[in-house]
């Protein structure tokens, strides 16, 4: 059986080179970086070379760069750790309706502790518009927190314009840019941001490994408390060889950067144009441009989207009904209703993302899998009738 991944906004495969980089912080040069031993100094360097290629990816300063277990972690040192070194200042935070989990939950529990968070609307594309962040900032406003690009839909956001509105206000600005590293060009200092949020294991690096960048000057509590580690601010012995490969695979995105997003954007349309002609009853969520290069969020009619998954999935085609983190719940996306998609159009929902190792054989043979499914459903379906199919 042919075997096809369209999930890469969940997790990407783990590319050789990056294996290849990392395997020798394993056996040879194990040490714990903070030793002052030759094979400590060894494993040291590998996190030097790794912090290095980091920062070039996005243009931050070494220093500014501060590794984590995973973007889950950024977000939550960011949010909890600004929270904390300003409350004085204010408690008041602004994020979105369509941000992860990640960001949503961490507010849902500082709103627990005694802050305010005001989540703003989207429009039906799910961007953010700055008018709209400029009236909801107010004096004891800390922290604006928006998505880079949204893990369902693709929507990538207008975040320099959104940082210029928070700088205006002497307010600082995260964005969550895990689901752009490597998919959309960053250049922090031309963005204005404050914060960014990254996971290696989207770029096509290992799991448990992500980072923050903090611009210089930032005040911020510190996360992990313990050693000297990461500049005293998280402390805990690195995962030197996770940390590695983050570090050749920040590399390669930089390197292949173009490619990548060409690659993608043209496999991407052309899946949509092959659903679009030959399925009736499709809507694709999320704008047409300003679109995460690999990411197709398409509703189908009078079917259910789990039946299509567990289909796919037995012709060898692995696919989301939604974001990865929340794939389990049976709750309805809290992004596509916030762009205002029907609750049956919901449940037909599937997200497709394609990336570096797609190609547009696997693109045909999904295409011919997936009308077949399709036509199968909707026979079984009660509401068939209604459109003649």
């Amino acid at each position: 059986m042919r075997q096809v991944y369209l999930d890469y906004s969940a997790t990407t495969p783990v590319k050789e080179e990056v294996v290849k980089d990392m395997l020798p912080y394993y056996t040879n040069f194990y040490g714990n970086p903070s030793s002052l031993y030759g094979v400590g100094i060894e494993a040291k360097e590998g996190l030097d070379k790794a912090r290095e290629r980091v920062a070039e990816l996005i243009n931050a300063d070494v220093r500014e760069i501060f590794f984590t277990s995973c973007g889950t972690e950024a977000d939550n040192w960011v949010l909890e750790g600004v929270a904390d070194a300003l409350k004085n200042k204010g408690k008041h935070i602004i994020t979105s309706k369509i941000e992860h989990h990640a960001i949503l939950h961490t507010c849902e529990y500082l709103e627990k502790h005694g802050f305010e968070v005001t989540y703003l609307d989207v429009d039906g594309e799910g961007f953010v518009h700055p008018e709209t962040l400029d009236k909801a900032i107010r004096e004891d406003t800390v922290l604006v927190s928006i998505m880079m690009v949204n893990n369902e839909i693709g929507t990538i956001q207008p975040i320099k314009e959104l940082a210029a509105v928070a700088k205006t206000h002497g307010v600082l600005f995260h964005t969550d840019a895990v689901q752009g590293l490597g998919n959309v060009a960053i250049d922090v200092k031309d963005l204005g941001v404050d914060f960014l949020s990254m996971s290696a294991h989207k770029i096509y690096g290992p799991k448990g490994v992500g980072a923050l960048y903090l611009r210089k000057g930032m005040r911020i509590s510190t996360f992990m408390h313990g050693g000297a580690q990461e500049n005293k601010k998280r402390a805990g012995t690195e995962n030197v060889a996770g940390i590695v490969g983050f570090g050749k695979a920040a590399q390669l995105a930089e390197e292949h950067l173009e490619e990548h997003i060409s690659h993608s954007c043209w496999l991407r349309d052309y899946f949509w144009q092959k659903i679009d002609e030959n399925i009736q009853g499709v809507q694709l969520n999320g704008p047409k441009e300003n679109r995460h290069p690999g990411n197709l969020n398409v509703s189908f009619d009078y079917i259910e989207g789990e039946a299509i998954l567990l289909m796919l999935d037995n012709s060898g085609i692995a696919v989301s009904t939604g974001s990865a983190c929340s794939s389990k719940s049976l709750a309805p996306s809290h992004v596509l209703d916030a762009i205002g998609v029907s609750i049956t159009k919901m449940n037909g929902t599937i997200r497709f993302t394609v990336g570096d190792f797609t190609t547009k054989e696997d693109i045909d043979y999904v295409t011919d899998v997936l009308i077949k499914i399709v036509e199968r459903l909707r026979a079984l379906s009660p509401v068939n009738g209604q459109k003649g199919w």
